[in-house]
């Protein structure tokens, strides 16, 4: 079979890229080294959550806003297509501050941000206790994000499979790519099985993108960033907002699953479980939720974030048909729909081929 575009890497990125050129008749090649979206998307937490994020302008941060607007739709549109439901809940966030310190800086950062379009207001300790009753109530203020949300990753990823095999997508586990070779307006990509040819093809593989070596390109270089994660079973709907504190926070599946994290280490692809780390999360959570403080993680377990050297790896690389999708680092699965929207486009627009307007384009 013929392709119009191969896409290395399963993720969330690569998935919506893929779904999005089959929507508009692509025929797309979907290839990964290991499983569909077994790592960093389905190891995140699903926080959708640019206040907790972003305290700047930059180019990045205007792709993040842009896909937070674009989420209720991409997951209407996905559910509808997909026959799957999708755990997607926007019930905004609250960040604690626990000294008057602590509170200054949280006031000033929420007065930079609303200047670039993220909204946030203060909450009255009645007002936190109505939002959050099980929140920590002692504290010094408490900022609310009202556009923030959470979505379940996995919920994600089993929608996209299916969507991207109704539009045709082929999709090809453990397949690793060793190479890519673009060459007269064309690309040919490498792997120890085989050898695919298409117009175009994407790198969407993640911490590990930097492993397909691209011929006559230096590229931005991919490392993992490792996170650690703890949940516990909670009563469905008793967590409420998002709660955060700096790097620490707290978010609940529809089912009452909590999700607590994280932390950030260097360590290559090192999968192994640091128990000093997962017990200093379970204490920093406490000290927001001390509903969690006498229980035991149900589930632990780590990811690997896609860092980069430099900005986010998004577009086309030089003058080739070789599009970059990957550095996404905390924010990979808030960005899908934007990402997903402007690489599509972009191969769109380059080849020729399909429509060049894409669902969900504001």
């Amino acid at each position: 079979m013929a392709f119009d575009t191969i896409i290395a890497g399963a993720g969330i990125i690569g998935s919506s890229i893929a779904w999005r050129l089959a929507q508009q008749g692509l025929r797309v090649l979907l290839v990964d080294a290991g499983r569909m979206g077994a790592e960093a998307s389905s190891a995140g937490a699903g926080m959708l959550a640019p206040g907790g994020e972003i305290d700047e302008r930059l180019p990045w941060n205007d792709l993040a806003l842009e896909s937070l607007h674009l989420y209720p739709a991409f997951v209407a549109e996905l559910e509808e297509e997909s026959g799957c439901r999708i755990d997607f809940q926007r019930l905004g966030a609250i960040e604690l501050a626990l000294s008057g310190t602590e509170w200054t800086e949280l006031e000033a950062r929420g007065q930079r941000q609303a200047a670039f379009g993220i909204p946030s207001c203060p909450l009255t300790r009645s007002e936190l206790r109505q939002h959050a009753p099980l929140a920590r109530q002692d504290v010094a203020g408490a900022l609310f994000y009202p556009q923030d949300a959470v979505v379940d990753p996995r919920d994600m990823m089993t929608a996209l499979r299916a969507a991207c095999l109704a539009h045709g997508v082929e999709i090809r586990e453990g397949v690793r790519v060793t190479a890519i070779r673009p060459h007269a307006g064309a690309v040919r990509m490498e792997t120890a099985a085989a050898v695919f040819e298409a117009p175009a093809a994407v790198i969407a593989a993640g911490a590990w993108s930097s492993q397909i070596a691209v011929e006559g390109q230096t590229l931005p270089r991919a490392f993992p960033v490792r996170g650690h994660l703890i949940g516990y079973p909670l009563a469905p709907h008793s967590l409420g907002p998002l709660l955060r504190r700096g790097h620490t926070y707290l978010l609940q599946r529809n089912s009452g699953f909590t999700v607590a994290g994280t932390s950030s280490e260097q360590v290559g692809f090192d999968r192994t479980l640091d128990p000093a780390i997962l017990a200093d999360i379970h204490a920093r959570a406490s000290e927001l939720l001390p509903a969690v403080t006498g229980l035991l993680a149900s589930q632990r377990w780590v990811g690997f974030r896609p860092a980069v050297d430099g900005r986010l790896a998004l577009g086309r690389a030089a003058n080739t048909a070789v599009w970059l999708a990957y550095g996404h680092y905390r924010n990979g699965i808030l960005m899908a729909p934007g990402t997903a929207q402007r690489v599509a486009q972009g191969i769109i627009a380059s080849s020729g081929t399909g429509s060049s307007a894409l669902p969900g384009r504001p």
